[in-house]
């Protein structure tokens, strides 16, 4: 049976808006003189982690820290950063097939509908998809399912309907435990090794046109093209 959805995760996958973020925190620590620990920056879930790294923050400043001043600064420079990003490299593509295609399109991601919504629009981008399944609309965040679940009832299909696309291992997982193929494009903060279990992995949405990638997470096999 043919495909007839196209899933896709939000940041780091169709924005590198995770880039931006760090960036934004290494800015504000160095604020303070001090380095971030990168060390497990990224969690192994989605969902906001703001509230602990300023919790690490104000203990590593000391006293006289201001959460809600450090919290302004941060978003203010983030801002700038990030008005410039648009889509990953290969994406625009991929999005001008499907719709060529006739395939629906739909996001599932556990940050905020106003965030997701709001940067796509900023794009130009936001009316490609037909359903939006964001992470203030279900009670736990990826690696569980529930995003992908609500995504799917939005859309009226089942899992093996859709395809996903996703950059995090737990996106991985998440999007497979609700009975879809998952297509994998690692972000830059996590080892591509953590992706065995992807259906398809890719360094890149350019590397590969969506009518290869749709025969390639087809096959019974997992495979790789990754370079």
């Amino acid at each position: 049976m043919a495909f007839r959805a196209l899933i896709f995760d939000f940041d780091g996958l169709l924005m590198d808006t995770e880039t931006t973020l760090i960036d934004s925190w290494r800015h504000e620590w160095r604020r303070h003189g001090l380095e971030l620990d990168e060390t497990g920056f990224f969690a192994e879930h989605g969902g906001d982690m703001s509230e602990q790294r300023y919790a690490a923050l104000a203990r590593a400043a000391g006293p006289g820290f201001d959460r809600l001043e450090s919290h302004a600064r941060r978003t203010a420079y983030r801002e700038v950063v990030h008005a410039g990003l648009g889509l990953t490299a290969g994406m625009p593509a991929w999005l001008d097939e499907a719709e060529r295609r006739g395939l629906r399109l739909a996001v599932a991601s556990s940050s905020a509908r106003e965030w997701v919504a709001g940067n796509l629009a900023r794009t130009g981008d936001l009316g490609r998809f037909e359903v939006l399944a964001c992470g203030d609309e279900v009670a736990a965040h990826k690696p569980d399912p529930a995003v992908y679940h609500l995504a799917l009832e939005r859309l009226g299909l089942r899992g093996a309907d859709a395809v996903a696309f996703e950059d995090s291992p737990h996106g991985v997982t998440a999007a497979q435990a609700a009975g879809l193929r998952c297509v994998a494009i690692p972000n830059p903060f996590t080892a591509p090794d953590r992706y065995a279990h992807a259906d398809l992995l890719l360094s890149s949405a350019a590397d590969l046109g969506l009518a290869g990638v749709l025969a390639a997470v087809r096959a019974p096999e997992r495979q790789s093209a990754e370079s």
